[in-house]
């Protein structure tokens, strides 16, 4: 092949005809495409109309308040739309950086857009690879796909033989011909022809399938549209029937369809988007708190509802590096290493020959860990020494020696695979069996192993080869990527919730299901890419329902997986932070990424980062979502259920032809207290007790279902019929309207204070009831107690209302039919309830 590379006007022409050497815009969506997205969102449609409707009526407090949260609503929704178009941009930064090629003959740097097809590329240690390309030369040289396929260490590379087909090789791999656009050289040089640019590479065809996919619908945006579809009609023919009422009972049609528009709008349950843009925005900045990001809000509640968890290996559930887990030594045998307590005395050596057979600046994650071994030891030092010749890695050799001269000899350090430290110890057969059988049992384990041996000779020039020494075996090092210390008891908490862990990684299956037992995932079968080729989807559904451990999965592997789990009707959380996760991550219900050591791609595609990385924080997300979920249906059986008696003293008056009770200023100042209760005393409401030990709420349940719908109901309806006796025996003692309507008015506002209690806890208990810890709610409660005062003592505001004077008596009259809401509801809860943690009553 010419190793000329390309002519200028060549590489003109391939450039011309692939296209630059970056991931194309498809998708992208303009900030006004975004803004008309969110403009048709059911919930803000409410919280616009609403606000409209109570502008035209006059009532500018309430206009402005619906308006100003519609519009916080549109600028938090288009700030997160547009970080998510991020994606591609930010794979087509990772995927073309600078590159050095020959052009005409000569050495020449140019943009990594600018590579094409043909271009033959120089590679060296630091160097980020531009382009897919074939190797023609390979000096001992390693790469680190981790972008591509989630392993942490690098992998060797090899020039390719002539004329051999390397289409069907994929990244990941010892010992492959090929190297890949986004990965990086950490050792060595070499020189490649390229073979493919742009979309066509790799980490282009990963980019290409996060194009065509669509970021998963939260469902309580869905459930939100159904609730809000429910109560558009369900205002509607309460305005209906107030107008038509209204107009045959008292004339006058204009004055008929004001009073409906006025009652309509009462009705309008505003509260129910206000509820769910403060619950999500509030549980955002609670689980920031834990260092976790929420991209996308309603994610966190979906997070509750989770199912299946599928988690990366590397970088997820271990720390992303390389550490000294086990020394061997022939005559002591194997020892666990703890680096925090230092390294044992009599292993000192066999780091120190380990830290000699390194490169001097570590870049390699196996030599950087071996360095990091030998700090943590007061190994002698070497300052005496000087470097002197290093021996590569060969196919047929696959170790390294470095010679270094001390003032009285050469000394050289040797490392690599135990197979080839025992060749180059010309070990005897039993010598070499005692080796292997260590480093099987390591390597069984999930350790990497290196062999290390050391030689010396008085010859002050290297030889030709390190075959020429006569090495004695020193020892091994296992090293491993460590398990994350909050994992094991984050997976446990998963599994006591209800929520399956499945682990989804490129490595090996013994690797896997060892560091699968560490973490305390529970026992499955093991589920390979090749045996995966060999299903189809209804067929990897099933097999799925039983697999803890999918190895050697492929990228697009990853996405089949988390499709087929969504077929099967779970919920899928997926984990990740390579560029390899991210197809997986957007189509999954829940994208999670790492913070630290994830890519920038993977971050963007996902709904929820977690910023330092920690896979324990998932636990604090699901129990915030759980709990977000619960005091969601809380405030929501709340709203329906302090409006029916609201809508029973607008239409009882103009049924039994008595004098109206409630005008709009009336249902203001009622809605004046509905409001902040259900947006900020539900919201702050504590979790239930089993929280984290139920299961996950069935993915087809409702967010409202029918059964909730019949509980509310039946709570408003028990407090009308009480207030309705009040309100019956003041118009049978023959009382003013004005008093009728000041005394109903607070029984209805204490009737209301008795819901909010009912509505706080599943549990049947008074005590538990009126005991939970909320400061919201003393802030509301102490709140009514002045705007009463006020009421009641300042006459104008009394005249206002068309509210006559209150004695005590009467306040104890209002309060004991608040008592009686209270009492008798918490004592139907034993009724309705079969499973008090579960707000569910549906037949």
């Amino acid at each position: 092949m010419n190793r000329t590379g390309l002519s200028a006007e060549q590489a003109a022409r391939h450039l011309a005809e692939d296209g630059p050497n970056s991931l194309p815009q498809a998708g992208t969506r303009s900030i006004w495409r975004i803004m008309s997205e969110v403009m048709r969102e059911p919930m803000l449609v409410l919280l616009l109309v609403g606000g409209l409707a109570y502008l035209l009526l006059g009532d500018l407090t309430e206009a402005l308040i619906l308006l100003a949260f519609a519009s916080f609503s549109v600028v938090v929704t288009i700030m997160q739309e547009s970080r998510t178009e991020h994606v591609l941009e930010a794979l087509r930064d990772l995927s073309a950086p600078r590159a050095l090629v020959i052009r005409d003959g000569e050495q020449i740097r140019v943009a990594g857009c600018e590579v094409v097809r043909g271009d033959i590329m120089l590679l060296e240690q630091g160097d980020r690879i531009a382009a897919d390309a074939v190797l023609l030369e390979a000096n001992d040289l390693q790469a680190d796909e981790s972008l591509l396929t989630g392993e942490s260490l690098p992998v060797g590379k090899r020039a390719a033989t002539e004329g051999e087909e390397t289409s069907a090789l994929r990244p990941g791999g010892e010992g492959q011909p090929l190297v890949y656009s986004g990965s990086m050289a950490t050792r060595g040089n070499g020189l490649a022809h390229v073979v493919a640019t742009g979309v066509a590479t790799q980490i282009g065809q990963i980019g290409k399938s996060l194009a065509t996919l669509d970021t998963e619908v939260p469902r309580l945006r869905l459930e939100t549209a159904r609730i809000v579809r429910l109560c558009a009609v369900g205002g509607a023919l309460v305005a209906l029937m107030v107008g038509v009422l209204y107009g045959m009972t008292r004339g006058g049609w204009l004055e008929a369809l004001l009073a409906g528009i006025s009652i309509g709008m009462s009705m309008l349950p505003e509260e129910f988007p206000v509820v769910l843009t403060i619950f999500l925005a509030v549980g955002a900045w609670r689980i920031s708190k834990a260092r976790v990001l929420t991209r996308r809000a309603a994610a966190i509640e979906t997070l509750g509802s989770t199912t299946v968890l599928c988690t990366d290996k590397t970088g997820t559930l271990t720390e992303n590096r390389m550490a000294v887990a086990q020394l061997w030594l022939p005559a002591e045998g194997a020892t666990e290493i703890d680096l925090r307590q230092g390294i044992p005395d009599k292993y000192a050596s066999l780091i120190e020959t380990g830290i000699f057979a390194s490169a001097v600046v570590a870049i390699d994650p196996m030599e950087v860990a071996i360095h990091e071994a030998g700090r943590s030891s007061d190994r002698p030092t070497a300052d005496a020494w000087t470097f002197v010749h290093s021996y590569g890695l060969r196919p047929d050799l696959l170790a390294m020696s470095n010679v270094w001269q001390t003032p009285e000899k050469l000394i050289v350090a040797a490392k690599g695979a135990p197979e080839a430290i025992a060749t180059l110890c010309r070990l005897d057969a039993k010598q070499s069996e005692q080796m292997m059988r260590a480093a099987d049992v390591m390597a069984e384990q999930g350790i990497r192993v290196l062999g290390v041996a050391v030689a010396d000779t008085a010859n002050p020039q290297p030889a030709e080869s390190h075959r020429d020494y006569h090495f004695s075996l020193v020892g091994l090092i296992g090293l491993a990527d460590p398990l994350r210390a909050s994992v094991p008891s984050a997976v446990a908490e998963c599994r006591a919730a209800g929520v399956r862990v499945m682990m989804i990684t490129g490595d090996y299956a013994k690797t896997a299901r060892s560091i699968a037992l560490q973490a305390g995932l529970a026992d499955g079968e093991v589920l390979t890419g090749t045996e995966m080729d060999g299903l189809d989807d209804a067929q990897l559904a099933e097999r799925l329902r039983s697999v803890t451990i999918c190895a050697r999965i492929m990228p697009e592997q990853k996405l089949r997986i988390v499709e087929a789990l969504k077929a099967a009707g779970e919920i899928v959380a997926m984990t990740g932070d390579g560029v390899n996760d991210a197809p997986s991550l957007k189509a999954a219900h829940i994208g999670i990424a790492m913070g630290k050591r994830g890519t920038d791609v993977a971050r963007e595609a996902s709904a929820i980062v977690l910023l330092d990385d920690d896979f324990g924080a998932i636990v604090k997300a699901i129990t915030l979502g759980r709990r977000i979920y619960d005091n969601i249906r809380k405030a929501m059986a709340f709203i329906f259920a302090v409006h029916v008696p609201i809508a029973g003293f607008a239409l009882a008056p103009l049924l039994l032809g008595l004098p109206i009770l409630f005008g709009p200023i009336h249902i203001a100042l009622l809605e004046m207290v509905i409001d902040p209760v259900c947006a900020f005393v539900f919201e702050a409401e504590e979790e239930e007790p089993n929280i984290m030990t139920r299961p996950p709420r069935a993915p087809d349940e409702r967010l409202f279902s029918w059964g909730m719908i019949a509980w509310s109901v039946f709570q408003g309806a028990t407090a009308f019929a009480i207030l309705a006796g009040i309100y019956a025996f003041a118009l049978l003692q023959g009382f003013d309207e004005r008093y009728v309507r000041a005394l109903v008015f607070f029984a209805l506002v204490a009737a209301i204070l008795a819901l909010i209690f009912v509505n706080r806890s599943y549990g049947a208990s008074v005590i538990r009831a009126l005991g939970r810890k909320n400061k919201a709610l003393l802030y509301v409660l102490s709140s009514l107690v002045v705007i009463s005062l006020v009421i009641l003592f300042v006459p104008m505001i009394a005249t206002l209302l068309k509210f006559g004077s209150l004695d005590w008596q009467d306040f104890l009259m209002a309060f004991a039919g608040s008592a009686a809401v209270l009492l008798f509801l918490q004592a139907m809860k034993l009724v309705v309830f079969r499973q008090p943690s579960r707000m569910e009553v549906d037949p």
